[in-house]
C-alpha cells in the first residue's frame, strides 16, 4: 500500500541537513493530510488535521504562504499526540511513505515523533519520491543546477503530466491530492523502476491495464484556510474595542527633537544612494541634534562622516560669531555625529560550510571605545566572517560589547525576523538575551514604512517592551535623501545584483531584490512624528540615546612603529617617558657615518646643514620614520632590487642622502630640507621611494616579515561610478538599447561631471567647455528633457554618479601600525590580495594618524637593470648606473639631436623639439626642462632657450638675485629659488620661506596678503629698491603656481640621464631592454621597433639557438625577439629552451630540439606557435609551412616531430642496464621532412601577427610608407569615432584582411570588409551602386588607398533623433597606382645654416641620378631671421619614385609632395 502525505510548517529550517534531534532547526508542523491507496491506486483512506500550536505560534510569514493563523489552528486544531498516534496507525497499513519533495515531509515529522519521545516506524520505510532527477527529465524544465533540469514543482508536474495548472495550494489536503494523481500517473507511465517498487514487471503492465487513461482526480472538498482565517479576524477584530487616537500630534511631540539613528551610505556599496555631505547637509535641514551612520557590516565612512560634521559644526560657530558681531540672532544647533554599524550577526561567523548570513542588528558607539570595539568587531567579519557578507556572531558581541547602544535592527533583525518566520517564543527569548547583554543600552526598534509584515510585527514589539520593560525608539530604514529618489536607489539595487529593473520584485528564480515601496527615505521631524503620534515615547527615547554620546575626533598624530635599534643606543628613559632619545642618537650615528662615505671631507657647512637636519627631525619626533624607511631601502639593496635616486621633496634631505634613502647631493643641487620637512610647521614627512618594478613586492615581503602580517595592510580605494558609466550602468538596468548607451555616454566630454552640466547656466558652460563639447553638451540637456527612455536614463544616471561601485587596492600605499592594526583602524580583506586592507581610503589614513609609505614600483628602473645585465653578458662589463659621469658629450649629444625615443621624461615629440632647440650641454639644463615641459610654465620655454643661447638677454630684477637664477637663465624656474631668494632678499626663516612656497603654489590670498609687507619692509630695511620688490612679488605670485619642485625634479632628470647614457653608448642592449619592458603591449612593441629600426639596428625575429624569455642582442649586435613575447610559450617552455641550449650547445634541427628538452614544460601549442613566429627559422633546409603540411593521414609534421620524441625520452628514461653497465638503446627512425610549397609573405606575416600580435619580418604596407605619409589624409582609427568628421573627406589606405560578399533579403549585393593599417583595423559595409561600382578591389589582401566621405546620420522620423553617421565610398585605387596618380611635385626644404658645398653637389648628383618629368621646388629658410624663400627649378625635373624619396630621408633632408 501507498501513504501518501503533505505537511504544512510554522517555516524553513535553518540548515537542511542538520538530524532529526536538532529540534530548534526545524519547524513545527501545523497541519498533516494523507491518503492511503491500495497496491492498484485505489484510495482507502483519507484524513486531514490542523496541529493546536502548543507552546509556540505560527509566524506570519508562515502564515502568509498557507493561510493557518495560530488563532485558527487553537480554535480548530487537534492535539499534536493524537494526530501522531493516527498518523502511525496509517503508516503501520502501509509499504511506501509517498510525497512530493517528501524527505522535507519526513523530517518533520520524524522531529515530531522525537519530540514528544514516540516510537514510529516513518523513518525506516521506503520511500518514492515525486520529485526526483528522474521527474526533472522528464519535464525539462531549464535552469537547474550545473547545467541540469530544475527539479519541478508540484504545478509544474501537474502541468507535464495533465496539461492543466494545479495552483499550489499549500493546504496539505489540496496538495496530497495532486500529489497522489501525479504519483498514480507517474506509476502508469512506468516511470517507477520494478525495483524501486519491490515488485515484477506484470505488476506495472497491470496497473497500466487497470488505468489506460490518464487517472482522474477524487474530488474531495477543501477548506479554504486564508478565508477561515480572515473570517476568525474579522471576528476578533469586532469583539476588541478600537483605541481612540486623536488626529494631531500630541502635545508632547512638539518640542521632541528627532534624530534619524538607522542610516546608509554610499559606502553600503551599491545599496544607497546617500552620500555622507548629503546625509550631513539633510540632517541639518531639519534641525535634528544628531544623525547616525550605519552602514552595512564596514566602518568605511566613519572618518568621512566624523570629519564631516566636525567641519560643519565649525561653520556654525563662524557664523554664530559673525550674527552676534551683527546683533543678529542665530538659531542653528550643532549636530552629534553617532557612529555606528549594522552588523550581520550570523550563528558561527567562522562557519562557511553553509550560507547564513545571520540577522541586522545596529550598533552604536557610546564614546571612543564604543568606536574602537566597532573596529574590532567590523575588521573580524571581514578577515574571519565573511561569507557573501562581512559576519559576526554573539561571542563577538559578547567580546567587545562594552560602550556600545543596541537597536534591534529592522524586519530583518533577528527578534523582527524571529516574530515573522520563526515564532514569538523564539524572538522573545533573543531579545532576552540582547537585554542581557546591554541592560539598558538596548532599544527596541519600530519601523513604519506601511509595509503589512511591520502592521504584524510591531504590535508584538511594543508588548515585548512593556513586558520587558526596554524603551523603543522610532527609526526609519534610510538608503536615500528625498523621495524622488526612490527610482535611482531601485535601479542602484539591480546595477548589484545585475538585474533588468522590469523583472518583478520578490524572492526566488525569476524576481529579483528591491524595496518594496517608496518610503525609505530622510524623513523630516514632522513626518516621523506624524508617523509615531500613538507610541510618542518611541520618539521622545531618541534624545535618550542622543545624550548617551560622547562626541569624538579620529584625526590624530600619526603613531610610528617601533624600530628596534642596536643595545648602545638604547635610552631607558625612552620606555617610561615616551621619548625618542635612543632613536635620535642612532640616526645621528648613521648619519654621520653615512656622510663620511658620502662626502669624504666634512666641512662646516655641510655640518650645519646635517646638524639642522637632525634638529628639525628631533624637535618633530621623526627619527623613527628615517630608520625605518633606512632599513628596508638598505636591505631592498642588499636583494638586488634597484631603488631609484628619489622623488619628492624628500630628495632636499642630506640626512636621507647620508643615509642612502636617496641618491641626489642635495646641497650641490641647492634643494631644500625645510620644503621636506618645515621646522615651524609639524606635519609628517612624505618619502615616496621607487623600486624597480619587478623587486618591489619583495621588499614588502621583508616589510611584512619585519612588522608582522598583522601591523601592515594595504591601503583601500573606491570605485566610483563616474559620469558615461552611470549612463552606462542605467541604461543596461532600463533595458535601452546598447548602441544607444554608447551613443549617450559619448556626449559627455572627458573627465566631466554630469552634476558639473545639469543645473549650470550656459554662460559658465560656455567658458568651461571647448565648442566642438558645448554640442554634445546641448544634445545632452535635450536628450533630457524629453519624456522617453533614454531622457529617463539620463535623469537617473545623474542620481547615480559618485555612488561606491566596488572596492580595490592602491596601486602602491602601505600602512605600518606600532601593534595590531585593528587597534588602529578597521581593516578588510580583498580577493587581490594576502595582506589586510585599510577600510579607510588614501584621502584620510594619515589623518586618522597611520603611516603610510608608497612603494612605488618605477618600470625604468628595471630597465636600467635589465640593460646593465645585457651589458654584462654581452661585453663583461659591469656598469654602475649611480656613477656615470655627468658630462659625457655623448649622451648630451644624443639630447640634442632629440633622439630620446624611450628616455624616461623626455620622449614626447613636444620634448624632442624643446631638445633640439634647447641643445642641451649640462644637467642643470636637463634639471630645468624637466621642470619646465608642463601645462603652465610651458610658455618660458622659448625664452629660456633663446636666453641659454645668447639670443635673449638674462636681466635680473636685483644683482643679489644672481646667486640662485643663473643656472636658470634669470627665469623662476623652481619654488626652491622663490624660498632662498625669500631668506636672501627678505631674511625669512625657513619656515617662514616654506610657507611662502605652499601659499604661492595654492594661490592662498589670505596668507599672502600677510607675508607681502613682511617682504617688502623686511627687504626694503636692507636698502633694497621697494619698487623693484613689488614687480618681484607680483612676478612670483604669477609665476609660483607653475614652479615646480626641483627636489623632483633634480630626481627625475637622474634618472633620465641614465637611460640616456645607456642609449647614447649601448644602443642595441638599451633598445633589447626597453623592448623587454613593453612586451605586454603591442603597440608599445611596434613603435619602439620603428625605433630601432631608425637607430639603423637589425630587430630580428625569434631563434631558438639565440632567444631568452625577454629580448636580447646577439653576436652580430642585432636585437633578437623574446620568446615571451609569443602568445603561448609560457616561462617553463623558454626555460627548458635556454637552460639546455646552455648545457649541451646549439639545436641542429627540430628533431634535436625536441630530443633534449621537457615536451611536459612544452606542449604542442608552444611548438606551434615557435614555429609560425619563426623560432625554427634557424634550421638549416626547412621552412614554416612544412611543420604544418599534412600529408593526408591528418597528422601534421610537428606533432609527428612530438610523437617522436616523446617515443625517444621514455625509452632512454626506461632503458636497460645490459650486461656490462652499458645502456642500449632502441633506435627510432626521424620522421621525414615533408616536400611542400612554401607560405607567401602575407600569410607568413599574418601568422607571425596571429601568434606574437605585431607583423615581426615586415609589414604588408613598408612598399607604400611614403603614399601613406603624403596621400593620406586620415587613418584608419579616425573611424572609431566618426562624429567629428561629419561632412569631411577622408582618404586612407590599407590592406584588405578580410572580406565577405553578402546578398540582401531584396536580393541586392553588399559587402563588409575589415581594412588594416599602421595604426588599427576597421570593418567597414559598403552597399548598392558603391558595392557595384568597387567590389573588384574587394579582395582578400589587396593594397587599397580610399576616398570616403562622412555623411550625417539618416533622421529618425519617429523620434526625430540623427542615427550614427555614415560614409559614402568615392573612390578606390590600388596603393601600387597612388604616386603615378598624385605625385606632381617635390618641393625640397633646406636650412641656410645647414648648407654646404658637399651638401649641394650630393644633392645635384641625386637629382640628375632620378631625371623625370615631375616638378621640382626648394624652399630655403631661416629659423631665426623668420626668413624663407621659394625658388622654382625652371629647367631640371624628376621622377618622383620610392628610391628618391628613401634616399632624400637618408640624406636627412625634408621634403613635401605637391
Amino acid at each position: 500500500m501507498y501513504l501518501i502525505f503533505d505537511t504544512e510548517t510554522t517555516g524553513l529550517p535553518k540548515r537542511w541537513n542538520a538530524p532529526l534531534t536538532d529540534t530548534n532547526n526545524w519547524p513545527r508542523c501545523i497541519q498533516i493530510a494523507w491518503q492511503l491507496h491500495d497496491h492498484m491506486g485505489q484510495c482507502i483512506e483519507h484524513q486531514d488535521f490542523l496541529i493546536r500550536p502548543n507552546g509556540f505560534n505560527i509566524p506570519y510569514d508562515a502564515e502568509k504562504v498557507h493561510g493557518i493563523s495560530t488563532a485558527l489552528a487553537t480554535e480548530q486544531g487537534e492535539e499534536l499526540a493524537v494526530v501522531l498516534k493516527k498518523f502511525n496507525i496509517a503508516l503501520s497499513k502501509a509499504k511506501f511513505v509517498v510525497g512530493q519533495n517528501v524527505g522535507f515531509d519526513l523530517n518533520i515529522m520524524g522531529c515530531e515523533y522525537h519530540r514528544l519521545q514516540i516510537e514510529t516506524p516513518l523513518n525506516s520505510m521506503a520511500v518514492l519520491d515525486t520529485c526526483t532527477e528522474t521527474t526533472a527529465s522528464l519535464c525539462q524544465l531549464p535552469g537547474g543546477r550545473g547545467g541540469k533540469f530544475k527539479l519541478p514543482t508540484l504545478t509544474e508536474l501537474h502541468q507535464f503530466l495533465f496539461q492543466t495548472p494545479f495552483a499550489e495550494a499549500h493546504n496539505a489536503t489540496a496538495d496530497v491530492e495532486a500529489t497522489t494523481r501525479c504519483f498514480l500517473e507517474l506509476l502508469r507511465k512506468g516511470v517507477f523502476s520494478p525495483d524501486e517498487l519491490q515488485s515484477t514487471p506484470e505488476y506495472i503492465q497491470e496497473f497500466k491495464a487497470q488505468y489506460p487513461n490518464p487517472i482522474a482526480p477524487i474530488g474531495l472538498k477543501h477548506i479554504n484556510l486564508k478565508e477561515a482565517t480572515a473570517a476568525i479576524n474579522a471576528k476578533a477584530k469586532k469583539e476588541t474595542p478600537t483605541p481612540q487616537h486623536s488626529t494631531g500630534i500630541p502635545e508632547i511631540l512638539n518640542d521632541a527633537s528627532m534624530a534619524h539613528l538607522h542610516n546608509h551610505s554610499q559606502f553600503s556599496i551599491l545599496q544607497s544612494t546617500i552620500s555622507i555631505k548629503k546625509l550631513v547637509t539633510a540632517a541639518a535641514k531639519y534641525q535634528m541634534p544628531a544623525v547616525a551612520l550605519t552602514d552595512h557590516g564596514n566602518m568605511m565612512g566613519a572618518f568621512h562622516f566624523v570629519k564631516e560634521i566636525g567641519n560643519y559644526n565649525k561653520g556654525l560657530k563662524q557664523q554664530k560669531l559673525d550674527a552676534e558681531a551683527k546683533g543678529e540672532s542665530f538659531e542653528a544647533t550643532p549636530i552629534k555625529a553617532i557612529v555606528g554599524c549594522e552588523f550581520f550577526v550570523c550563528e558561527d561567523h567562522e562557519n562557511k560550510s553553509h550560507k547564513d548570513n545571520g540577522y541586522q542588528i545596529v550598533f552604536l558607539a557610546k564614546s571612543k571605545k564604543g568606536y574602537e570595539n566597532l573596529v574590532k568587531m567590523s575588521s573580524n567579519a571581514f578577515t574571519n566572517g565573511f561569507y557573501y557578507v562581512p559576519r559576526i556572531d554573539r561571542k563577538i558581541v559578547e567580546q567587545y560589547k562594552e560602550d556600545l547602544i543596541v537597536l534591534t535592527g529592522n524586519l530583518y533583525g533577528e527578534v523582527s525576523s524571529k516574530v515573522l518566520n520563526v515564532g514569538e517564543h523564539q524572538a522573545e527569548d533573543a531579545l532576552l538575551w540582547w537585554k542581557e547583554q546591554f541592560q539598558e543600552d538596548l532599544y527596541i526598534e519600530l519601523m513604519r514604512h506601511g509595509q503589512e509584515d511591520e502592521d504584524r510585527v510591531n504590535p508584538v514589539l511594543i508588548q515585548f517592551a512593556k513586558k520587558h520593560n526596554i524603551k523603543l525608539v522610532a527609526t526609519n530604514n534610510t538608503y536615500y535623501i528625498d523621495q524622488s529618489e526612490a527610482n535611482a536607489h531601485d535601479i542602484l539595487l539591480c546595477v548589484k545584483d545585475g538585474e533588468k529593473q522590469a523583472t518583478p520584485i520578490g524572492r526566488g528564480r525569476g524576481y529579483r531584490y528591491g524595496l518594496p515601496n517608496q518610503e525609505y527615505f530622510f524623513k523630516s521631524s514632522e513626518e516621523m512624528k506624524e508617523l509615531f503620534k500613538d507610541v510618542p515615547e518611541a520618539i521622545l527615547n531618541i534624545q535618550e540615546v542622543v545624550d548617551k554620546i560622547e562626541p569624538f575626533e579620529l584625526a590624530r598624530d600619526v603613531l610610528l612603529p617601533k624600530f628596534e635599534i642596536p643595545e648602545e643606543f638604547v635610552h631607558k628613559a625612552d620606555a617610561l617617558e615616551g621619548t625618542n632619545h635612543g632613536e635620535n642618537a642612532y640616526l645621528r650615528y648613521l648619519t654621520y657615518e653615512g656622510a663620511k662615505k658620502r662626502y669624504k671631507t666634512l666641512t662646516d657647512e655641510i655640518k650645519e646643514r646635517i646638524d639642522f637636519e637632525l634638529q628639525t627631525i628631533e624637535k618633530t619626533g621623526y627619527p623613527g620614520y628615517f630608520l625605518i624607511v633606512e632599513d628596508f631601502i638598505r636591505e631592498a639593496r642588499n636583494m638586488d632590487v634597484s631603488v631609484g635616486p628619489g622623488r619628492g621633496s624628500a630628495a632636499g634631505s642630506v640626512v636621507a642622502y647620508c643615509l642612502w634613502i636617496t641618491n641626489i647631493d642635495p646641497i650641490k643641487y641647492d634643494l631644500l630640507f625645510e620644503r621636506f620637512l618645515n621646522p615651524d610647521r609639524v606635519s609628517m614627512p612624505d618619502i615616496d621611494i621607487d623600486f624597480d618594478d619587478e623587486g618591489r613586492g619583495r621588499v614588502m615581503d621583508y616589510v611584512i616579515n619585519k612588522y608582522g602580517s598583522n601591523q601592515v595592510a594595504q591601503i583601500i580605494t573606491y570605485g566610483t561610478m563616474a559620469a558615461k558609466s552611470s549612463i552606462r550602468d542605467t541604461a543596461r538596468v532600463l533595458d535601452l538599447p546598447l548602441g544607444d548607451a554608447d551613443r549617450i555616454a559619448k556626449l559627455v566630454p572627458n573627465m566631466s561631471k554630469l552634476n558639473k552640466i545639469f543645473g549650470v547656466d550656459e554662460k559658465i558652460l560656455k567658458q568651461k567647455f571647448r565648442a566642438e563639447d558645448m554640442e554634445l553638451i546641448n544634445q545632452l540637456l535635450n536628450i533630457s528633457e524629453g519624456d522617453d527612455l533614454e531622457a529617463e536614463t539620463v535623469n537617473q544616471a545623474k542620481v547615480l554618479e559618485g555612488s561606491l561601485r566596488n572596492t580595490g587596492i592602491h596601486a602602491c600605499g602601505v600602512i605600518i601600525t606600532p601593534g595590531d592594526i585593528t587597534n588602529y583602524v578597521p581593516i578588510a580583506t580583498a580577493k587581490d590580495s594576502d595582506l589586510y586592507v585599510t577600510q579607510f581610503d588614501n584621502s584620510v589614513v594619515e589623518d586618522a594618524g597611520l603611516l603610510k609609505m608608497d612603494f612605488l614600483g618605477l618600470k625604468t628602473l628595471t630597465l636600467i637593470k635589465d640593460t646593465v645585465k645585457i651589458v654584462k653578458a654581452k661585453h663583461g662589463i659591469t656598469l654602475d648606473p649611480e656613477n656615470f659621469p655627468l658630462d659625457d658629450v655623448t649622451t648630451y649629444e644624443l639630447f640634442q639631436r632629440g633622439e630620446t625615443v624611450g628616455i624616461f621624461q623626455y620622449e614626447s615629440p613636444g620634448m624632442q623639439k624643446h631638445m633640439r632647440d634647447l641643445k642641451p650641454t649640462v644637467f642643470a639644463d636637463l634639471i630645468a626642462m624637466n621642470a619646465l615641459y608642463r601645462p603652465g610654465p610651458l610658455e618660458y620655454i622659448p625664452s629660456f632657450i633663446g636666453r641659454k643661447h645668447g639670443e635673449e638677454e638674462i636681466s635680473y630684477d636685483l644683482p643679489e638675485m644672481e646667486e640662485y637664477l643663473k643656472e636658470t637663465y634669470g627665469i623662476t624656474v623652481y619654488q626652491e629659488q622663490v624660498m632662498l631668494l625669500s631668506q636672501k632678499l627678505a631674511d625669512f626663516t625657513k619656515g617662514e620661506a616654506d610657507v611662502l612656497r605652499k601659499a604661492m603654489g595654492k594661490k592662498q590670498k589670505a596668507v599672502l596678503d600677510k607675508m607681502k609687507p613682511k617682504f617688502i619692509n623686511q627687504a626694503s630695511s636692507k636698502g633694497l629698491n621697494p619698487e623693484k620688490l613689488e614687480k618681484i612679488w607680483t612676478d612670483w605670485e604669477k609665476f609660483a603656481s607653475y614652479a615646480f619642485n626641483k627636489s623632483h625634479s633634480t630626481c627625475y632628470a637622474w634618472i633620465a640621464y641614465q637611460t640616456a647614457y645607456l642609449k647614447a653608448h649601448y644602443p642595441a642592449e638599451y633598445m633589447a631592454a626597453v623592448l623587454s619592458n613593453n612586451m605586454n603591449d603591442i603597440k608599445q612593441v611596434t613603435f619602439f621597433m620603428e625605433e630601432a629600426k631608425r637607430m639603423k639596428l637589425n630587430v630580428l625575429g625569434p631563434d631558438v639557438n639565440e632567444s631568452y624569455y625577454k629580448f636580447s642582442v646577439n653576436k652580430d649586435n642585432a636585437i633578437r625577439f623574446g620568446m615571451g613575447a609569443i602568445k603561448g610559450v609560457g616561462h617553463g617552455a623558454v626555460k627548458t629552451i635556454v637552460n639546455e641550449r646552455k648545457k649541451e650547445g646549439g639545436y641542429r634541427s627540430i628533431f634535436d630540439l625536441a630530443k633534449r628538452i621537457d615536451l611536459r614544460a612544452a606542449n604542442k601549442k608552444a611548438f606551434e606557435n615557435l614555429a609560425n613566429a619563426g623560432g625554427f627559422d634557424c634550421f638549416a633546409n626547412t621552412h614554416r609551412a612544412q611543420y604544418f603540411y599534412d600529408e593526408g593521414d591528418g597528422v601534421t609534421f610537428l606533432e609527428k616531430t612530438i610523437k617522436y620524441a616523446n617515443k625517444f625520452q621514455e625509452n632512454k628514461n626506461s632503458a636497460q642496464v645490459s650486461l656490462f653497465g652499458e645502456t642500449s638503446e632502441v633506435q627510432f627512425p626521424e620522421p621525414e621532412l615533408p616536400a611542400c610549397e612554401n607560405w607567401g609573405t602575407m600569410e607568413k606575416l599574418a601568422r607571425e601577427k596571429e601568434v606574437v600580435g605585431i607583423y615581426i619580418s615586415g609589414h604588408p604596407l613598408d612598399d607604400f610608407r611614403i603614399e601613406m605619409q603624403n596621400f593620406c589624409n586620415g587613418t584608419v582609427a579616425y573611424f572609431q569615432n566618426m562624429t567629428p568628421l561629419i561632412n569631411k573627406e577622408i582618404t586612407f589606405g590599407g590592406v584588405v584582411t578580410d572580406v565577405q560578399h553578402r546578398v540582401s533579403r531584396q536580393g541586392k549585393g553588399w559587402a563588409s570588409f575589415t581594412i588594416e593599417d599602421y595604426t588599427n583595423s576597421h570593418e567597414f559595409r559598403i552597399f548598392g551602386e558603391e558595392y557595384l561600382k568597387f567590389r573588384h578591389f574587394l579582395m582578400l589582401n589587396n593594397f587599397v588607398y580610399v576616398r570616403a566621405f562622412v555623411r550625417e546620420g539618416w533622421t529618425n522620423r519617429e523620434t526625430g533623433k540623427k542615427g550614427e553617421p555614415r560614409l559614402q565610398f568615392n573612390n578606390f585605387q590600388l596603393l601600387h597606382d597612388v604616386m603615378e596618380a598624385y605625385a606632381k611635385k617635390l618641393s625640397i626644404q633646406l636650412n641656410i645654416k645647414a648648407l654646404d658645398k658637399q651638401k649641394i653637389q650630393d644633392l645635384q648628383d641625386l637629382l640628375i641620378m632620378h631625371k623625370g618629368k615631375h616638378n621640382l621646388n626648394f624652399v630655403v629658410y631661416d629659423d631665426d631671421e623668420e626668413l624663407k624663400v621659394e625658388l622654382k627649378s625652371r629647367k631640371q625635373k624628376v621622377q618622383i619614385s620610392q628610391e628618391l624619396l628613401t634616399e632624400l630621408q637618408n640624406q636627412n633632408i625634408f621634403y613635401k609632395l605637391n
